[in-house]
This record gives C-alpha cells, sequence and structure tokens, in this order.
C-alpha cells in the first residue's frame, strides 16, 4: 500500500459516492470548485483507492491552518488502520508545510472519541435553529464571496477561524450567500424550506428572513452549545474557540 498524493480522480470519486452517497452532480462541484491535488492524500492497494481525504485552506491568528473534509475508507479495506495511518501521514506532511494545525467536523457523535484518540480536541460548538417565517419580510440581498468574506470577518466570533479562497469559491457553488442588517448566511434552499449551513449575527432576523424567501420554515447552524468541531494543534499554538462553516 502507498500513501501519496492522488494521480487521477476516478477512484477518489468512486470511493467517495461508496462512503458518502453524494451525486455526480455534486461531485462534479467539488472536484472544480472545491479539489486540488495538492490538498488530498490517499492510499492506494494495487493501484485502488482503499483510503482518502482532503483538506481546504484557512486561518486562525494569523497562522495557516488545515480543514481536513470527506475522510473516507473504501469498504473493503476498514478495520485494517488505514484510516489511522492516513491521518498520521497527513498532520506530519501539514506541520512540515507550515501548518499551524488541523480542524475537522466528526460526521457522527461515535466519531469524536475516534479523532479524541488522535490528539483532536472539540474547541467548537454549535446549535441549529427551527423556525417558521414571520409575519413580516426583512431586507436580504445575495451577496458575492468577495462581499461574503468581508461581512463574515466583521461578524466571526472571537477567536474563530477565516475561510476564505476556494473555501467560498466551492461555498458558492453548492448554496447561496445571503446578508442583511446585522447577519449573514449561507443556505441551501428547497420548495418550502431553507437549510444555513452558517448563520451569523442577530437571529431576531431569522423569521423574516424565510418570509422574504417565500420559505415556511428553515433550519439554521448557529455558534451554541451542542459539540460540533475538533482541532489538533501542531505548533503548541493557541487553538480557536469557533469553526461553524463545514461543507457537510
Amino acid at each position: 500500500m502507498t500513501i501519496d498524493y492522488p494521480m487521477q480522480t476516478t477512484g477518489l470519486r468512486q470511493l467517495w459516492k461508496e462512503a458518502f452517497g453524494d451525486s455526480d452532480a455534486f461531485l462534479d462541484v467539488f472536484f472544480s470548485h472545491g479539489y486540488s491535488p495538492r490538498r488530498c492524500r490517499c492510499i492506494t492497494d494495487d493501484g485502488q483507492v482503499a483510503a482518502a481525504l482532503y483538506w481546504f485552506d484557512c486561518s486562525f491568528a494569523g497562522k495557516k491552518i488545515a480543514y481536513l473534509y470527506a475522510v473516507a475508507t473504501a469498504v473493503s479495506h476498514r478495520g485494517k488502520g488505514l484510516c489511522r495511518k492516513l491521518m498520521a501521514d497527513t498532520h506530519a506532511l501539514l506541520a512540515n508545510q507550515g501548518y499551524a494545525g488541523a480542524i475537522l467536523v466528526p460526521g457522527e457523535g461515535s466519531l469524536f472519541d475516534f479523532y479524541a484518540a488522535m490528539g483532536y480536541e472539540t474547541i467548537s460548538c454549535a446549535d441549529t435553529i427551527r423556525c417558521i417565517a414571520g409575519e413580516k419580510p426583512v431586507p436580504v440581498a445575495k451577496l458575492s464571496p468577495e462581499t461574503y468574506a468581508a461581512r463574515r470577518w466583521q461578524l466571526l466570533p472571537e477567536k474563530g477561524v477565516l475561510q476564505e479562497g476556494e473555501n467560498l469559491t466551492f461555498l458558492a457553488e453548492i448554496c447561496t450567500l445571503y446578508g442583511g442588517d446585522g447577519w449573514i448566511m449561507a443556505a441551501s434552499t428547497e420548495e418550502k424550506a431553507l437549510t444555513a449551513m452558517e448563520f451569523l449575527g442577530d437571529c431576531a432576523a431569522i423569521p423574516g428572513i424565510l418570509t422574504a424567501l417565500g420559505k415556511q420554515e428553515g433550519t439554521f447552524r448557529t455558534p451554541g452549545s451542542a459539540p460540533f468541531a475538533m482541532y489538533l494543534p501542531f505548533d503548541g499554538g493557541a487553538a480557536p474557540t469557533y469553526f461553524g462553516l463545514a461543507f457537510d
């Protein structure tokens, strides 16, 4: 088995679909707007992708950190410790490249213990607010990634992780960026409902936002109290205390 940067994406796409069930349309967007071979690490076994992970470059306190994303092992290769090997290799690689640490969002509750065994600690919490439309709309505008980045910097909680560049390029392809008086959100919409991957700012505006967008109800991920993101420092420096923009 070999751990290396990927040589092609066919095997990566097959593993992703097996592990997460996403559509070809979503994968087309990711590999066009969120993927770079220099930000991917995989294990191959006889030419087949057995495990893989990706990362997005972020920053905290002026230092570069990696948001690890879509960590997966093929069903045929589970139980062999490949994920731990891949993570350890990636941690060493990132540290050598000057990253201050790595951050990730466990896909389910049981994985918090799994990553804690690798040295990760929970550093950010979030809540999901469920709301119905209000009587009166509030002003809502669509934002460009550049404007969203500037507004997000202003509304980011103290010791928050900055996510710009390819983070927002990819984000703008999978949802719509909105803003208004004292708030921003990245959200996807269905016929009657809205799902905000991150909402920062004045939560009192939420019922009016739904009304303005013609949605009956919505869910909004906000800074909160439920364990959400974990962090592993490479340099012994301080850890961030907020990370909320996960591409789940």
